[in-house]
């Protein structure tokens, strides 16, 4: 049937899903083994959404299980794609993807800890940075006592490694 001979009232959009953290095309999905328990829980808590849903008509019902389907979609994307990382068998002795770094910012008194993961399972209010972040990339093969340079429009932040900790 044409397009033309359809009222407008039974056009379903199509849903905006927003994009996940960005991964460039060109980098493997590392992942920690806690990250990959982190995607495979975000799945089913979509599954389970969409097993539940309620809506008042049956277009909203459909538009909302689109919406969680191309979320699924996407997800799907990033686990079929992950490559566990077991932090074990990490060097101990320098930075790389995983380790819990202890770090001293410039002038700083405080250490500060973070640990270098995954892209969706960075959250800097967690302190967890992804590995492709700048200063993630800064800190890699340093080893206790090192210091990483970042240079900014006005100033150099100095990172140096305290510690390092693979959890």
């Amino acid at each position: 049937m044409s397009r033309g001979f359809v009222k407008e009232d039974d056009q379903e959009e199509t849903p905006m899903v927003p994009p996940r953290a960005d991964l460039p095309d060109d980098l493997t999905n590392y992942v920690t083994p806690y990250g990959m328990k982190e995607l495979l829980a975000e799945k089913e808590a979509l599954l389970n959404e969409r097993e539940q849903l309620e809506a008042s008509n049956e277009k909203e019902r459909r538009i909302a299980s689109n919406l969680i389907h191309a979320k699924i979609q996407l997800l799907n994307e990033r686990i079929s794609s992950a490559q566990i990382v077991e932090l074990a068998e990490q060097p101990k002795e320098e930075v790389r993807f995983g380790a819990l770094i202890s770090l001293k910012i410039g002038t700083a008194k405080q250490i500060q800890k973070y640990q270098i993961v995954g892209v969706d399972e960075a959250d800097i209010s967690k302190k967890k940075m992804a590995f492709n972040s700048p200063i993630a990339r800064l800190l890699m093969g340093k080893k206790v006592g090192e210091k990483a340079v970042l240079q900014l429009a006005k100033e150099n932040r100095v990172f140096e490694v305290v510690e390092i900790d693979y959890i």
